[in-house]
């Protein structure tokens, strides 16, 4: 049996050491965690644009978009006139889905120049605002205009419940090469031209309306990304910009004239005159920062991307 004087010594000593350990870890540095800011940073990025997204055709599982808040069906119309001939689905024997042709798997093939028209509806699809309507609308092309084109204007994205004179959003190629790239974003037209005379697209004033780009980056066997960039329209403050593979090529500001829309008749057309190649369409609820906009072009597996959980 130990002594009462061992048996003290022994607990005196497990006090201390009790003590000492308790101190040490009070003065232990916490663990640092690292974090990575630069991947943080595009993850809120990519969540802000999934968030404004309305749209999104990949083209890699059939031309029905992925994504919509409106109809996500194509149309094919012979005519802008013929509503009552429309039939659903892709009807053109010159546009079609190929696979490998697109810059992430499937794109559009457009292979001639001819009547009819192929549009997504834009209601709910496009955020179309009576007041500071904003929004930005992205897609890639692949061509080369000088040879593909045929002669005439051309515009792969046009956006309008008239025409591309009265309340529409496009951008096209000029008629004729060297052909410059333009965007469009033209009010109502009883509004800029009460009084036509002549051609519109030969006009001074509805040319005074667009942002255009001389020898633009397109060429055989590459893809550019677009970006329509545009606020505020609908009040007498608004602005468009023209961005080409996350490069800022134009802005045309203070755009007050109205664009008044029957959203029930509005269409997203697509390819109008156009022969190349098309890929990842898009459409968001608001404009774009500089951020957003270089992150979108550099998506290493475009829109899907953001759509990915």
């Amino acid at each position: 049996m130990l002594s009462i004087s061992i048996v003290k010594r022994f607990t005196f000593i497990i006090a201390i050491c009790s003590v000492t350990l308790y101190s040490c870890k009070q003065n232990e540095k916490p663990k640092e965690v690292t974090v990575n800011k630069e991947t943080t940073a595009v993850d809120t990025i990519n969540i802000n644009l999934k968030e404004a997204l309305t749209f999104y055709a990949s083209f890699d599982h059939g031309v029905k978009a992925d994504f919509s808040l409106g109809d996500p069906r194509i149309y094919t119309v012979p005519n802008r006139k013929t509503v009552d001939s429309v039939m659903a689905g892709l009807h053109k024997p010159d546009i079609s889905r190929q696979e490998g042709k697109g810059k992430y798997g499937h794109g559009l093939v457009f292979t001639e120049r001819s009547k009819g028209n192929i549009y997504y509806p834009s209601e709910k699809n496009i955020a179309y605002s009576k007041e500071n309507w904003s929004g930005a609308i992205s897609f890639w092309l692949s061509l080369d205009p000088a040879t593909d084109l045929k002669p005439g204007y051309c515009d792969p994205i046009q956006i309008t419940d008239e025409s591309y004179n009265d309340a529409a959003i496009w951008v096209d190629f000029t008629k004729a090469n060297p052909r410059d790239f333009r965007l469009g974003v033209i009010g109502d037209r009883d509004i800029w031209n009460p009084n036509p005379e002549g051609p519109d697209n030969e006009n001074p004033i509805f040319n005074k309306r667009l942002t255009g780009v001389k020898n633009p980056p397109f060429g055989k066997d590459q893809w550019t990304h677009i970006l329509i960039n545009f606020s505020n329209l609908n009040s007498d403050n608004g602005q468009a910009s023209l961005y080409m593979n996350g490069q800022h090529m134009g802005t045309r500001n203070t755009i007050d004239t109205p664009f008044t829309w029957d959203v029930s008749k509005s269409n997203i057309y697509l390819g109008l005159g156009y022969i190349g190649l098309m890929d990842d369409f898009s459409i968001f609820n608001r404009n774009l920062t500089n951020k957003e906009i270089t992150t979108l072009y550099q998506l290493e597996n475009g829109v899907q991307t953001i759509l990915e959980p």
